[in-house]
């Protein structure tokens, strides 16, 4: 029986934790969440995700902290290293993405490692290089004008290079679904011209099953959550957590246009306040003591408040030309992160939190030290539970670009309906390609996609068993590969 976690996770924010947790849990693998590097590993865990706050991190700081994870996940006896970044590859030229990764090769001691973004189910996927969201370049997709990442190139390879001292290649789609033959032969072709980190298309979930069974072997893998639904060797089903009583808030930080919609779906039906960048930039605390007061009485009836941070990406954009963009981000966080604590102390037990800094911030003030993982009720989205000064918390941390228009109103629906021991692979969809098509100037379009149930029949027929650790003799034939060697 496991007395300690093979695999260890590090996560560059706080959402991005609870989204590879999640997944993790999905797939059957005990997990936990820590907050920052862990003195101690969990016992009776298969993985340990260690949430940083380092995703706009200087490259300095951001090495460091990671190489404080892996000595302590390598400590704690995980044989295995998991770079977790965004599925939208958040990274200016200036971005941690590559250092980072150049720092994990050397001490894993890996020949290669993988850049694997993909989340299918989430609408991320990877095709000849590029990153599309719901079908549509990311640098075409609200991620272009983020204030402190914004991303205007889509070709993961270029964006890329300038961040790494070593070589970056591509893992095509037509390689990766020829198999694993000519997985291996091109990535070694790849070594020899110094390529030690391959970016992988992935447009659908059995291609990252292709690419886990191609890279099982590695030390080190990076990426976003997508690759650990297709982990093998899952067993155990991720556990319910207890629903802590009392009121509920939703804090939304994130400028993303998923949040915004979120935003103004939930504002016709709870009771809102919008977070004024001039007094947060004034006072955090005077700001936030002023919200509190004024979501006093209808916490005291029982309702669900909307606390947010900004109205439309018109005033966003005002606000930063005037104020700029990090000082702006900075006071929300603060603004925010002491609301956090002034609601729980008016009783609040249930958080729903939108944006990675946000989350950080939030967590950080309140003191959390770990999160257990619950239900997983969208794509990169899961309840969580924890200790807050002896009361049960439950909490979701979301990454900003992540949920359905009607989360922050539903959130609450799926912490206390049925029990979901993870993302139901019958209700989730994912992309199916159906053909590709390129543009005169051979940049590559969307692919054209169809949706249907993950394991319909007319995709694979029934569900197969979990494969089985690799190494052991069925570990192949269980293997959820589109093809087989």
């Amino acid at each position: 029986m496991s007395t300690g976690p093979a695999l260890g996770c590090r996560a560059d924010d706080f959402t991005g934790a609870t989204d590879l947790a999640g997944n993790l849990a999905s797939a059957g693998h005990r997990t936990v969440v820590t907050v920052g590097v862990p003195r101690a590993a969990p016992a009776d865990v298969d993985a340990v995700v260690v949430a940083l706050k380092s995703r706009t991190a200087p490259r300095e700081s951001a090495v460091a902290d990671a190489l404080r994870a892996h000595r302590a996940l390598a400590e704690a006896g995980c044989t295995r290293l998991w770079f977790k970044y965004c599925s939208t590859f958040d990274s200016t030229p200036e971005g941690n993405i590559g250092p980072v990764t150049d720092a994990l090769l050397e001490a894993t001691g890996a020949e290669w490692t993988i850049a694997c973004p993909a989340f299918p189910a989430g609408g991320r996927t990877v095709y000849q290089g590029h990153l599309f969201v719901h079908g549509r370049p990311l640098h075409e997709t609200g991620m272009r004008d983020h204030p402190l990442t914004p991303m205007t190139d889509s070709d993961l390879v270029r964006v890329l290079r300038p961040q790494t001292s070593h070589g970056v290649g591509l893992l095509p789609h037509q390689v990766l679904r020829a198999g694993p033959r000519a997985v291996r032969a091109h990535v070694a072709r790849l070594r020899s011209e110094g390529v030690r980190t391959v970016v992988t298309d992935a447009i659908d979930d059995s291609d990252l099953s292709a690419v886990e069974y191609a890279t099982r072997h590695l030390p080190l893998v990076t990426g976003g959550s997508g690759l650990a639904l297709a982990l093998p060797g899952g067993t155990t089903e991720a556990r319910d957590i207890a629903v802590a009583p009392g009121p509920a808030a939703v804090l939304a930080g994130s400028l993303s246009e998923a949040t915004a919609e979120q935003i103004a779906h939930a504002r016709r039906t709870l009771p809102n306040r919008h977070l004024p960048v001039t007094e947060a930039l004034a006072s955090p605390a005077r700001a936030a003591a002023a919200a509190a007061k004024w979501a006093a009485p209808h916490l005291a009836a029982g309702r669900t408040v909307l606390l947010h941070s900004a109205d439309d990406t018109a005033s966003v954009r005002r606000s930063h030309a005037r104020y700029g963009a990090a000082r702006v981000a900075q006071a929300v966080e603060e603004t925010l992160a002491d609301c956090a604590r002034a609601l729980a102390e008016r009783g609040v037990r249930r958080f729903v939190v939108a944006g990675g800094e946000t989350s950080g911030a939030v967590v950080t003030a309140l003191g959390l030290r770990s999160l257990r993982i619950g239900p997983v009720f969208a794509p990169g989205v899961c309840w969580a539970g924890a200790c807050w000064r002896g009361h049960s918390v439950n909490l979701v941390l979301k990454s900003g670009s992540f949920g359905a228009f009607d989360l922050f109103t539903a959130a609450e629906d799926r912490l206390r309906g049925p029990a979901r021991p993870g993302f139901p692979r019958d209700f989730a969809t994912v992309t199916v390609t159906s053909r590709h098509r390129h543009t005169a100037n051979d940049r590559p379009a969307p692919p054209v996609l169809a949706r249907r149930p993950y394991w319909s029949a007319a995709r694979t027929g029934p569900p197969p068993a979990p494969a089985p650790a690799a190494g052991t003799g069925a570990g192949l034939a269980a293997c959820r590969c589109p093809w087989r060697p």
